[in-house]
């Protein structure tokens, strides 16, 4: 059955996008298409499955529902191979909305998982008790280490991670100190795109254009902000577009020779 479209999210909330969904008592697959994406599985309205590319379950649910770029589509009748939320429908979304209040708070402190906290000096003799949690996050915080690579090697995730670095920062025990920048990706030359619609139109025809800038706007990018290490799964992308196995097949070998002849 073909997707059917949600809506853009810079349009539409993703609660907006599940309320109908709910008092439909809908089952499907909504897919999350865009530069963050994602997975969320429903069976006569009550979420069942969650999944993003790095957790699933309730975690992976509250990433989806602060989505606010890209694509949402439906798969009807779509049921997940595994079940990874057990907690009620109505107290899942009670939870998201106490955590979103959470989240708004973090943000003040904590804007990005690539912001670093180093020890603070103490300006007072009083002693502090830490929990476990926060001991470990403590111990992590050397002023080199990201969010995102403390939440990684604690196994822990994002939001558990950012709640318990701002509790040791409001008990005077850590300091930001920076932030570090994500390395700049390198872009796919001009004759790469160049080569894609040429190739694109002579299987698809006029719509070559369309779907390339479609199929950007997926992944978040544009003609400018594609970048090498996306250049293959770009590829992939578009040969989905071509309904004939043959010439999805011409299409990918001729553009994954391409590719290899860019690198040499």
């Amino acid at each position: 059955m073909p997707e059917i479209f949600l809506g853009d999210l810079t349009q539409v909330k993703v609660f907006d996008i599940l309320k109908s969904l709910f008092s439909g008592k809908k089952t499907g697959k909504i897919i999350f298409k865009g530069k963050e994406g994602g997975e969320l599985y429903l069976e006569l309205g009550n979420i069942t499955h969650a999944k993003t590319s790095n957790a699933v379950g309730e975690y992976a649910f509250f990433t989806l529902m602060g989505l606010s770029a890209g694509k949402a589509l439906f798969e009807p009748d779509e049921v997940p191979s595994e079940k990874t939320i057990f907690t009620s429908t109505e107290q899942l979304m009670l939870n998201w909305s106490s955590q979103k209040q959470e989240w708004d708070k973090i943000k003040e402190v904590i804007s990005s998982p690539n912001a670093v906290f180093r020890l603070s000096l103490q300006k007072g003799p009083e002693n502090k008790n830490i929990n476990a949690d926060q001991w470990n996050a403590l111990a992590l915080c050397n002023g080199t280490k990201t969010v995102s690579e403390i939440s990684e090697a604690l196994n822990w995730d994002e939001f558990r991670t950012s709640k318990t670095i701002l509790q040791l920062v409001q008990l005077g025990l850590l300091e930001k100190a920076g932030e570090h920048k994500p390395i700049k990706k390198k872009p796919v030359s001009e004759n790469f795109l160049m080569m894609v619609e040429a190739e694109l139109k002579k299987v698809i025809g006029p719509m070559a254009p369309l779907i390339i800038k479609d199929k950007l706007s997926d992944l978040g990018e544009t003609e400018d902000s594609l970048g090498q290490d996306q250049a293959s799964s770009f590829i992939e992308r578009l040969s989905e577009e071509i309904s004939s196995d043959s010439k999805k097949k011409e299409f990918l070998r001729t553009m994954m020779d391409f590719l290899l002849t860019e690198k040499k």
